[in-house]
């Protein structure tokens, strides 16, 4: 029997699914220059550099080697040895190879463990600002996004008094991010360990580390892992990836390390194994190598471009602290700098559109000056009085686009 079109339907969680708006500017963004206009985009949440040669010929030697079938699900042991080793060594995390998983991007990551430790009507908090994809991925898998809004003045970091206010009985995990997107700023290890002081009160509560920026940080401290954190290590699960240190977001590599806490058996690695097996299955097989190049052999490539992109964030920050009716933390890490533009709500743009919120902002300035920001609606609630800026961009494209931005405010009325 075929279905009639009104009688097919969609299910629910598609029908209310937002769309990422990071997608949909990056998608006008592309229309437009198909047209032939000039645009400056400043929506792009991926670097601007190409993958350093040596990944790519890991790769490409790999598929050559025949490296085309099937692989263990949650990756290569030589992989999850290497990322294991690179988790000891840098970051402070006592894990092994079988705690690893290698996913489908940092996305992937974060999904299959939302997926394996939410329960429908747990709670789980999400400090805010936070990337878009945080409460979609909640909600997909039952759960309730709390959201604890984090003030401007102090750079959008929440304090830990705000933590404990948000945790109830209900409550089953937190998502922790930083270097932070969409703000580019930075929790100090200080700051950290104050979270996970409250945090170690409460041994329900499982937190998803968000690293994937760990390596692009521009201040005078040094990241620190949650997971590195004796009195919270069983209950962190860190992800992160190659996407955005290694210019690799094309490739869809990332990983996830679920604690142990101490045995040889590792329920939650396994469980997020079969549930990509279920899923994605694993990477491209052929990938596994790139990873081990990367975290081998790919330090002074990924520190070549963190120095560009520390060069690149204090020329956006001038420029744009610059401008009239604009607030926004000098960005320390990640290579986002978020604005609040509230200043110009209830003005009038040349095109003659009432600006009330980032979402009108970002929408007449990219028709009428044709530059591409990102609104912050979706960053979570509060939001709606900022844009996002990446400078994942050319110095001409920062300094050109910032000149269309203050330009087109003079003229607003």
């Amino acid at each position: 029997m075929t279905l009639s079109r009104d009688s097919a339907r969609l299910s629910r969680r598609a029908e209310q699914l937002k769309a990422s708006s990071t997608l949909a500017v990056t998608a006008r963004v592309r229309e437009l220059k198909a047209a032939g206009v000039d645009v400056i985009a400043f929506g792009a949440g991926e670097p601007d550099f190409d993958t350093p040669q040596p990944i790519k010929q890991a790769a490409i030697d790999a598929m050559l080697d025949g490296a085309t079938r099937y692989s263990p699900i949650p990756g290569t042991p030589e992989a999850r040895k290497v990322i294991a080793e690179k988790l000891n060594r840098e970051n402070g995390i006592r894990c092994s190879p079988e705690d690893i998983v290698i996913t489908t991007g940092g996305k992937h990551a974060l999904y299959l463990a939302a997926q394996a430790v939410i329960d429908d009507g747990d709670e789980v908090i999400i400090p805010t600002p936070g990337w878009v994809s945080y409460v979609p991925i909640v909600q997909l898998c039952g759960g309730v996004p709390v959201e604890v809004p984090a003030s401007v003045d102090n750079d959008f970091r929440i304090t830990p008094e705000q933590l404990e206010r948000a945790i109830t009985p209900r409550t089953r995990a937190m998502i922790f991010n930083s270097p932070s997107n969409p703000c580019g700023t930075t929790y100090e290890p200080n700051h950290v360990r104050a979270l996970a002081e409250v945090l170690a009160r409460h041994e329900q509560i499982m937190l998803f580390s968000d690293e994937i920026y760990e390596k692009l940080i521009y201040a005078d401290f040094a990241h620190l892992s949650p997971g590195s954190i004796e009195s919270i290590a069983d209950r962190v699960i860190t992800l992160n990836g190659l996407s955005k240190a290694y210019a690799m977001t094309g490739w869809r590599i990332g990983y996830a390390c679920a604690p142990a806490g101490g045995k040889d058996d590792n329920p939650l690695a396994k469980a997020m194994a079969r549930l990509q097996g279920q899923m994605t299955t694993h990477i491209a097989s052929f990938g596994y190598a790139a990873i081990v190049e990367a975290l081998s052999n790919g330090a002074e490539a990924v520190e070549s471009m963190r120095r560009t992109f520390a060069r690149r964030a204090e020329r956006m920050y001038a420029l744009v602290s610059a401008m009239p009716g604009f607030k926004c933390p000098r960005p320390t890490g990640a290579f986002y700098i978020f604005i609040d533009v509230s200043d110009h709500f209830g003005r009038t743009s040349p095109g003659g559109k009432r600006i009330e919120s980032g979402l009108t902002f970002a929408g007449a300035l990219l028709e009428e000056a044709n530059v591409a920001v990102v609104p912050g609606e979706d960053f979570g609630e509060g939001c709606d009085k900022n844009i996002r800026l990446s400078f994942a961009c050319s110095d001409e494209n920062i300094d050109e686009g910032c000149r269309r931005i203050d330009d087109w405010l003079g003229m607003l009325s």
